[in-house]
């Protein structure tokens, strides 16, 4: 792993420069790409399919919450993401790893905590603040993971197709918005509903809207 294609996801310069560091400390070879936002990254991961480590800024231009993260796992779930943020709540945390990230890393500890969590992924385990307070929530950790897992096996056209929906969106819309048929759109949100198991496109848009923070999440923005 030495050699990893790494791409660092984060609006702000002095950080992706220490968090570059910490990579090259940890794999000297390693290529490292960057984005400033969400949608820089997507370029950057179309253009570089040999990608394998994402490390991914909770509130970076674009990324709404989890909803970046569950993208890259609809999109590309052979990407082993990272989650960093300023952002140190314990519940967003723990939620993060519940929707599939390998790590969360906050913004506030040293080059050589980055570093140990860098080598805990590499090893292929979990690395989470060894002084976070345990959720042992076990059910609400199972709603996660399940919900990751259903967002994960919809067609990338479905995933947008949701997103739009929990925008407010409706098929006509979409169907302008995407440049296909409106009866395109509507067979994507019957395939959504029934991955969902839910009954209409409000309880869809519920669904995907518990990838947002919460207002008395987002208390911290970096």
């Amino acid at each position: 792993m030495n050699q990893a294609k790494v791409v660092i996801a984060d609006d702000h310069p002095l950080f992706r420069t220490a968090l570059k560091q910490a990579v090259v400390d940890c794999m000297p070879e390693a290529s490292i790409k960057e984005a400033s936002s969400f949608s820089d990254l997507l370029t950057v991961i179309d253009s570089s399919p040999e990608l394998e480590i994402i490390f991914l800024d909770l509130h970076m231009p674009g990324n709404d919450g989890f909803t970046g993260l569950t993208q890259l796992q609809n999109n590309h779930a052979d990407l082993i993401v990272i989650m960093v943020s300023s952002d140190e709540n314990p519940e967003i945390m723990q939620k993060a790893i519940n929707f599939g990230a390998a790590a969360f890393i906050p913004k506030s500890v040293d080059l050589a905590t980055i570093a140990k969590a860098i080598n805990t992924v590499l090893a292929g385990d979990i690395w989470l603040p060894v002084n976070m307070p345990i959720n042992n929530d076990a059910k609400l950790a199972q709603e996660h993971k399940k919900l990751a897992q259903q967002l994960a096996q919809l067609t990338p056209q479905q995933y947008t197709v949701l997103s739009l929906v929990a925008d407010g969106q409706l098929n006509k819309q979409i169907a302008g918005i995407l440049e296909i048929k409106e009866n395109t759109v509507k067979k994507h949100v019957s395939a959504i509903l029934l991955q969902l198991g839910v009954y209409n496109r409000t309880q869809a848009g519920l669904v995907y809207q518990q990838l947002m923070l919460a207002p008395q999440e987002n208390v911290s923005i970096a």
